[in-house]
């Protein structure tokens, strides 16, 4: 790092009234770190740069160079810029002969929103819930109403004032027979809502918050698999490991009959289900083949 870098960060650090030792608190590494940092004796990681940004209120630019970006515009005229440069689905060429296209659009303000340039849209609210919609058109509702699924502007899937989760009879009838049904829930984007829960879970802190959140996201491949078997009829399709996994982690963390020490049990009985599908498999082949 050189001398005048070392020197920026000494300014913005005296500048907010921070000690070494207060700052390095904040971003979690030693008193002697900053110390070196300001005397050019060494240089902060990728990671550490960013925190210092976040904390001085600048960019890494302007915490780096001395360098800042835009300053002489408003707030407010650079939302407007931001935004009509969103809404542009076209190459739209910079003063200095950049090119710039649409990209995925990522909001953290009172929640998390994220809107794909391929028209998905998944949009998680502490106030309003969770509320996912597909670029073909299927919208999945979840919040204190109860949960909502729009299928191209067919209500498939409702809660009643009572609490009751009512679903489309046509449904019903044709989940299992009909092609129509299975593309239905292979569509169903299902991904996109464990992503948000996994999100959710993890900026809430609730129950181990990041540390344990990630086990939403094992959910997706037991929706698909199931999903599969039901269809195909084959229930070594179904990804039971994942589920087996799943169990034990929960035993684990939760302390459930007997937590980590005995919860590996569960692995054992992998083999035993897989076998019983083999098992159940060659008696219905029999009873096929004798009709």
């Amino acid at each position: 790092m050189n001398i005048e870098t070392a020197n920026r960060l000494l300014q913005y650090r005296k500048k907010h009234n921070l000690s070494q030792e207060e700052l390095a608190n904040k971003i979690g590494v030693s008193r002697q770190a900053v110390s070196k940092w300001e005397r050019a004796e060494a240089s902060p990681d990728t990671d550490n740069l960013i925190l210092l940004a976040e904390i001085y209120g600048v960019s890494l630019d302007e915490l780096l160079k001395g360098e800042a970006n835009n300053s002489s515009k408003s707030e407010a005229e650079q939302e407007t810029v931001s935004e009509e440069s969103a809404d542009n689905t076209h190459p739209h060429t910079g003063d200095e002969g950049t090119e710039y296209i649409k990209a995925d659009k990522v909001s953290f303000k009172n929640g998390i929103h994220v809107d794909a340039k391929n028209g998905d849209k998944v949009h998680i609210s502490f106030a309003d819930g969770i509320h996912v919609q597909d670029k073909d058109g299927t919208k999945v509702d979840i919040g204190k109403d109860g949960v909502f699924v729009n299928e191209n502007g067919r209500q498939r899937v409702y809660t009643t004032k009572d609490g009751d989760v009512m679903h489309d009879a046509e449904m019903s009838d044709d989940m299992f027979s009909r092609g129509k049904s299975r593309k239905f829930w292979n569509s169903f984007p299902f991904f996109a809502i464990a992503l948000v829960a996994f999100l959710w879970w993890g900026f809430s802190g609730v129950c181990f918050g990041w540390a344990l959140s990630w086990i939403v996201l094992l959910t997706i491949p037991l929706y698909y698999s199931l999903v599969d078997a039901i269809y195909k009829r084959k229930a070594e399709h179904f990804a039971y490991p994942v589920l087996v996994a799943m169990a034990y982690i929960l035993m684990g963390y939760f302390n459930v009959l007997g937590g980590w020490t005995v919860g590996w049990v569960v692995f054992l009985s992998i083999p035993l289900y897989y076998w019983l599908c083999s098992f159940f498999k060659e008696i219905y082949n029999h009873n096929k083949n004798n009709q």
